[in-house]
């Protein structure tokens, strides 16, 4: 019995994309899904369940960072955005959202692999520990993503919320910047303290 292949859904326009990268997800080990539009990549999403995504933001029906925010509403797996805006504003946007990576067109097949890769591993490893954390007057489930404070929720971006529950995962230890970092935003984002700096005044 063959074993089964993570699935990756990739959500583009562009038909040469398609062209070469299916080919290269295939030999790589992985089953290719292909979606043309937003709508039909939240379909795919629904429908097949993939492993890890990789969007496009410049779709013919919508833009790609509201399909990213759709799809965080009913999916919690890795979502690599591939795009030529290359505005170090609009990276932080979309990470801010709930992107897990970003790469910038014209890419590296190799390197597309890699934060594939790096985006599986992270959602492949969670810690063993998920029930509510609780700091003074703040509550955080781990397993409903919620946070309360005096019993309130309160309303956090993705990347907030992966950033504070990576602190109450590993309450009481040192984590450094550099495992923030690659955990809520990957390994290629190891050195990017800027993204940090952002999460935590807003977290403030």
């Amino acid at each position: 019995m063959s074993a089964v292949r993570p699935r990756i859904l990739v959500i583009d326009d562009e038909p040469q994309i398609h062209r070469f990268l299916s080919p290269a997800l295939d030999a790589a080990g992985y089953e290719p899904k292909r979606a043309d539009s937003g709508q039909e990549g939240l379909r795919g999403i629904a429908l097949w369940s993939p492993d890890a995504v990789v969007l496009d933001l410049g779709l013919p029906d919508m833009d790609g960072k509201d399909v990213l925010v759709r799809a965080r509403e009913f999916y919690s797996g890795p979502i690599i955005i591939l795009s030529a805006r290359d505005r170090e504003a609009e990276k932080i946007e979309a990470l801010d959202l709930g992107a897990n990576d970003y790469v910038e067109k014209p890419f590296g097949v190799g390197e597309l692999l890699a934060r594939i890769r790096a985006g599986l591993r992270q959602t492949a490893d969670p810690a063993a520990y998920r029930g509510p954390v609780v700091a003074g007057d703040v509550t955080i489930d781990l397993d409903n993503r919620l946070v309360t404070r005096h019993g309130q929720p309160v309303r956090l971006t993705p990347k907030e919320y992966d950033l504070l529950g990576h602190l109450a995962r590993h309450a009481g230890k040192l984590v450094g910047h550099a495992d923030l970092l690659t955990a809520v935003w990957g390994a290629a984002h190891a050195a990017d303290t800027q993204y940090l700096r952002v999460v935590i005044g807003q977290l403030r």
